[in-house]
């Protein structure tokens, strides 16, 4: 059983950042593939990046490459989302999941409540 909490959604500029933190418990968390995702109004969940704590390989969609950076802290049980120059199409609820899986919902068995990212121009 893996428990998933999400932090630091907000209200930003375009331009601005924000950093997305999400707290992992359970007897075996550390082997499972963390991934964030996120929906915005009327459009289907997508992937947006995820890192596999066995390793050090982090993986991201087109749309956020060179402008977020996935991490992680063992020690604190905790993934981290750092965005950086954003734009108003990033505007969404962000989701932390844990599972097997890299870029594809099905492959993720536990999702925190998600935290709210709106970016105004």
């Amino acid at each position: 059983q893996v428990h998933l909490v999400e932090s630091g959604g907000g209200l930003v500029q375009a331009g601005g950042s924000l950093r997305l933190s999400c707290a992992a418990s359970g007897r075996t968390f550390s082997t499972y593939t963390m991934g964030w995702f996120r929906q915005a109004p009327g459009k289907e969940r997508e992937f947006v990046a995820a890192i596999n704590w066995s390793g050090d390989n982090t993986y991201y969609a087109d749309s956020v490459k060179g402008r977020f950076t996935v991490s992680r802290d063992n020690a604190k049980n905790t993934v981290f989302l750092q965005m950086n120059s954003l734009k108003p199409e990033d505007t969404a609820v962000y989701y932390c999941a844990a599972g097997m899986g890299i870029a594809t919902s099905k492959g993720y068995d536990y999702w925190g409540q998600g935290t709210q990212v709106t970016v105004s121009s």
